[in-house]
């Protein structure tokens, strides 16, 4: 596996996008096994080391998974090619190099990416061959965390704020002018901020993996669903081999369980669709 050399974003809104992502995530988990649990339940009591458990084992995933997709290198640098130009490969004018099937050039990297599927602003880096299994697990406990954080503050927010008075509605539906402004900078507020960042994170994540499933399964990156490309769809086992490893079916549960990519990300032709 090879590391990225330059890990901060290289444009200033992949920056600022990277950094929000840096600092919500620990804000949240604190605030959440910190403040919101000890007033749902009894500290230690068998449900809050059963959240508390729960809430550490999603926070490992997604900040490993999030340093995984960034440290590790998914482009075609360092790699050797052909002199010539085999068939379906082409040439990369801005890499002056040989660049194989599914491989695309990133304005943003400056470089080209194997299996590339997109740049993510969130992550500085594009996601590509040997990345994606990160990415998707980063989405998916990403919207795992969301989700639970939502569900205790739905809790949290019914049992400690007025409901029906105009100010308590107007402080739920806009926190963060109320922060700015002074009005309310209190710890209710910031549940209000807390909360509505990730019921959105929630509805965003949630939408970005039903995307990324269906390529997954399907054996497709997002150029190749535009175009319609079908070739490399060997059926729903490889396709999932292909992102995931050959233990494919136990790769969600740590980014750090050993899954090897059945090929190096340069040669496809061996890909042929089953049942």
């Amino acid at each position: 596996m090879k590391i990225r050399k330059r890990i901060l974003p290289r444009v200033a809104s992949d920056l600022g996008a990277f950094l929000f992502v840096l600092l919500i995530i620990p804000v949240t988990y604190c605030f959440e096994l910190f403040i919101v649990l000890p007033a749902l339940h009894s500290v230690w009591s068998f449900w809050y080391t059963l959240h508390f458990i729960c809430a550490t084992y999603v926070m490992v995933n997604v900040t490993s998974n999030f340093v995984a997709v960034v440290v590790v290198d998914t482009s075609l640098q360092n790699i050797v090619t052909a002199s010539s130009q085999p068939e379906n490969w082409r040439y990369c004018t801005e890499c002056e190099t040989v660049a194989p099937p599914r491989s695309w050039h990133c304005d943003t990297c400056k470089t080209c990416i194997l299996k590339r599927d997109h740049h993510c602003m969130f992550t500085g880096c594009c996601v590509g061959h040997y990345n994606y299994r990160y990415f998707y697990m980063f989405l998916l406990y990403v919207f795992i965390g969301t989700f639970y954080s939502t569900y205790l503050n739905c809790f949290y927010i019914w049992k400690n704020f007025e409901h029906f008075s105009l100010l308590g509605i107007t402080k739920f539906i806009f926190p963060m002018a109320m922060l700015v402004l002074g009005v309310d900078a209190t710890e209710k507020q910031v549940c209000l901020l807390i909360f509505i960042i990730n019921f959105v994170g929630a509805i965003f994540t949630l939408v970005l993996l039903v995307h990324h499933t269906s390529l997954v399964c399907k054996g497709m990156v997002t150029h190749e669903k535009s175009k319609n490309i079908t070739y490399y769809d060997s059926g729903l086992k490889k396709n999932l081999s292909q992102t995931f490893g050959k233990r494919w079916h136990i790769s969600w549960l740590f980014p750090f369980v050993a899954s090897e990519l059945p090929n190096d990300g340069t040669d496809w032709n061996d890909l042929q669709k089953t049942d």
